[in-house]
């Protein structure tokens, strides 16, 4: 769809269109009859429409929630690997898990000159969706799926459902899970998914009082734990959005005398470090981070290249590691 097209559909002028994604003034009625149809169609101009007269700078932002997480530092170390082959630099921006910030970061870019940005996403406000349509440069979201930008994602679903089905072929009778915000689709959304339709195949019926929510730090894993124990019937099968939250529940049945795996199967999601050091060590789903940020900087790089603007999303799938929490061995292996 090209400028002309979509000026039509959303039944304003050209220059209306232009001045929308450049902050010109417009009416709030336009503005809004504009708004209504990026949410419908997708549509975002051109890169290279916005490129032609722009030189290259070798400059790429990189926006991310934690700079703290495992999980962001192996997609970085991705994007850095490739990058570097091509003499681009990135510019690197942690939002602290502030959505604020994660938007002020995005109009920095859109306002100074870089090549592209490669977004590390959680969350998708209104705002967010308002500013990332006013993008004139490549946009690769990495984590999360938006209509009309290019994306690489997680199987989340499956791999949730793939951790509740192990436990519950083990003999597991009373699932549970520990979940984050629904907010965060992947993470949240999509896992809890994966493990209500787990339960399904397995015909069991789904129990909204056998799930917590937590943060994705430890701490709020094992308070989550403790409300889920105590509130409910043991569970003898837990899954845990992240291997943080996992570890922290490992904690807190440690201290409450609920022997794992014996009284209580545990799994977890990122194959992170600590799900390795845990004790016992933590049975996860394996997401290729590494290659998810390598995968995100080549799709940039294309962009760039080429004045691509195909959107296109990668899902990358999951490996299933077993280790001692379900019953397996404590066996290391590489990371990606």
């Amino acid at each position: 769809m090209n400028i002309m097209e979509f000026a039509r559909f959303a039944g304003v002028s050209r220059s209306a269109v232009s001045r929308y994604f450049n902050n010109g003034y417009l009416s709030e009625e336009k503005r809004k009859q504009i708004e209504a149809a990026v949410e419908k169609t997708g549509y975002a101009p051109s890169v290279s429409a916005g490129n032609v007269s722009r030189r290259v700078t070798k400059l790429v932002g990189v926006i991310l929630p934690k700079l703290s997480s495992e999980s962001c530092a192996r997609v970085t170390e991705g994007i850095s690997e490739i990058l570097d082959k091509e003499g681009y630099k990135i510019l690197l921006v942690n939002t602290a898990n502030d959505s604020s910030r994660e938007t002020e970061a995005l109009e920095l870019f859109r306002n100074n000159r870089v090549d592209g940005v490669i977004l590390l996403a959680t969350v998708f406000s209104d705002i967010h969706k308002s500013v990332l349509n006013k993008m004139r440069i490549p946009v690769i979201i990495v984590g999360q799926h938006l209509k009309g930008f290019s994306c690489i994602t997680h199987n989340d679903e499956g791999a949730a459902r793939a951790l509740t089905g192990l436990m519950l072929e083990k003999g597991g009778e009373r699932p549970a899970m520990i979940a984050v915000t629904q907010d965060d689709v992947s993470a949240g959304m999509e896992r809890l998914a994966g493990f209500k339709h787990a339960l399904e195949a397995a015909g069991k019926k789904f129990d909204s009082k056998y799930v917590e929510y937590a943060g994705f730090d430890m701490e709020s894993g094992y308070r989550a734990a403790k409300r889920l124990f105590l509130k409910n019937e043991s569970p003898d099968c837990l899954l845990c959005a992240t291997d943080n939250i996992a570890a922290g529940a490992e904690l807190y049945c440690r201290e409450a005398g609920i022997r794992i795996p014996e009284d209580v199967m545990i799994c977890g999601v990122g194959n992170s470090k600590i799900g390795r050091a845990a004790y016992p060590s933590i049975t996860t789903a394996r997401l290729h981070y590494k290659t998810a940020g390598a995968e995100a900087a080549l799709m940039l790089l294309s962009a760039v290249k080429h004045r691509d603007s195909i959107q296109r999303t990668l899902e990358l799938d999951y490996d299933i590691v077993e280790r001692e929490s379900t019953g397996g061995k404590c066996e290391t292996e590489f990371i990606d």
